[in-house]
């Protein structure tokens, strides 16, 4: 006998007990294309896979994101309702941006594309936050990002070998050598974990392998900001993972690792660092970036004195600054383009992150897999934290993504303690006692349903 309903099909096996079968999960097609959206903004295949080129792969799944987003409305565990704080504060800088765009003094047109992009953002973070409900979906999208970089930071390598700071060999949001650098450092820290938490020998190696490509990529970047921030974001890694998770051998394979890689692909970045003095004859060029950093904060606090409200739009610093340069510091870069209310509601947004990684930071009970992964985004915020003092990452959304996968990890967790004190607590009565008769315990014909 089937009963069908709305959500369930009831199975009767027999007339005094019913189970209850779930119908398959209706959130899949989402997190698929999701999942594609992930793969496409990190893993850049149109600039590396032939005859991808042509195709508008990014616009493609950000509209089917959109298409997704809309079709599991009511249907997600989690809804608009449950966003917590951070979710609600992005969008009110990206509302901001809008605004900035539309007033903008400088070029309306350009900050309005460009707002167009970056408000993709928002449907990415909402789109995890609702259907990543548990830790097997989290560590998917997460898998996808460092899988993403490992091939990017090989491919790079391979493509730009002779290419000055690997500049410009792919697009996007690696196209500068700055960012490439940054987008490695935040995700080292996943990769490390997945190496950690692999289940045989084999995935270790081949995650081991994967961090060689991106240790190199960011020395041949000669990146002296991606420099700095991978010495701050690794210590705090080999704090989580080798200090409190007491594995000194890790530390000493890893600090081992950065001086053989150093050694051998790092004379261009030792180049540049000595040309902070002004006296290199070889790297002149690198003490003249020096020069114009200073002069491109000048020109971004100039900036907010003069639109201190709304900022002049999206990206349009490099028109504003004179010599087409961005500022080389998110916080002045969202200052000046965003205004001052939009620089304070983005640092609140990033201190929502902070503030949920302290509290799983503190909770007992987590398994070990759980607590690294904790300590990864930790240390991937710190990352962002420490690179966004010297360079213009505002819009890049490795950062956004990790605060959204510490706001989905949190609520997963509060779900499950939910769930364990609802449970009805375990019987201590004898068997005899837990016999369900249908004449409630009265001696008769009729026996007992066990």
């Amino acid at each position: 006998m089937v009963a069908i309903g709305d959500n369930t099909t009831e199975v009767m096996e027999n007339p005094f007990r019913q189970k209850v079968a779930p119908v398959g999960d209706l959130t899949k097609p989402a997190f698929f294309w999701l999942s594609a959206f992930f793969l496409v903004y990190c893993a850049r295949p149109e600039d590396w896979v032939p005859g991808l080129n042509y195709v508008p792969c990014a616009k493609i799944t950000g509209i089917l994101c959109m298409w997704a987003l809309f079709n599991v409305l009511g249907r997600t565990k989690r809804t608009f309702k449950d966003i917590p704080k951070e979710g609600k504060l992005l969008l009110t800088v990206i509302g901001l941006y809008w605004v900035g765009a539309f007033l903008s003094p400088i070029w309306k047109a350009g900050a309005i594309l460009h707002t167009i992009d970056f408000s993709k953002a928002y449907v990415a973070w909402v789109l995890t936050f609702l259907l990543i409900t548990s830790f097997s979906r989290l560590r998917r999208i997460i898998y996808i990002q460092a899988v993403s970089v490992v091939v990017i930071s090989a491919i790079s390598i391979i493509k730009g070998h002779d290419q000055p700071r690997l500049e410009g060999v792919l697009g996007g949001i690696y196209g500068n050598s700055n960012d490439l650098a940054f987008a490695i450092v935040l995700t080292l820290p996943f990769t490390l974990a997945f190496l950690l938490t692999s289940s045989n020998a084999f995935k270790k190696v081949l995650w081991g392998l994967g961090m060689i490509p991106m240790l190199t990529a960011i020395f041949m970047t000669a990146s002296r900001a991606g420099f700095v921030d991978l010495v701050i974001s690794g210590a705090v890694t080999l704090w989580h993972f080798g200090v409190r998770g007491k594995r000194p051998g890790l530390i000493v394979a890893v600090l081992l690792a950065v001086a053989l890689l150093g050694g051998t692909a790092g004379q261009k970045l030792y180049a540049r660092f000595a040309a902070l003095n002004g006296g290199s004859k070889t790297e002149a060029s690198a003490y003249q970036s020096y020069e114009d950093r200073m002069y491109l904060m000048r020109r971004a606090v100039e900036g907010i004195e003069h639109y201190p409200l709304f900022g002049i739009g999206d990206n349009n610093f490099i028109t504003y600054s004179g010599i087409w340069h961005q500022v080389h510091m998110t916080y002045l870069q969202v200052g000046v383009e965003g205004g001052i209310p939009a620089l304070i509601l983005y640092l609140m947004f990033f201190r929502c992150g902070f503030k949920n990684l302290k509290i799983m930071r503190k909770a007992k009970g987590l398994d070990q897999h759980t607590v690294l992964f904790v300590g990864a985004l930790h240390s991937s915020l710190i990352g962002f934290a420490v690179g966004a003092l010297f360079a213009p990452e505002a819009t890049q959304f490795f950062p956004f993504f990790a605060v959204a996968f510490s706001s989905t990890l949190l609520a997963t967790l509060r779900e499950r303690d939910a769930e364990l004190q609802t449970e009805p607590p375990a019987p201590t009565k004898p068997r005899h006692f837990l016999e369900v008769y249908a004449d409630h315990g009265t001696p008769g014909t009729i026996a007992p349903v066990r």
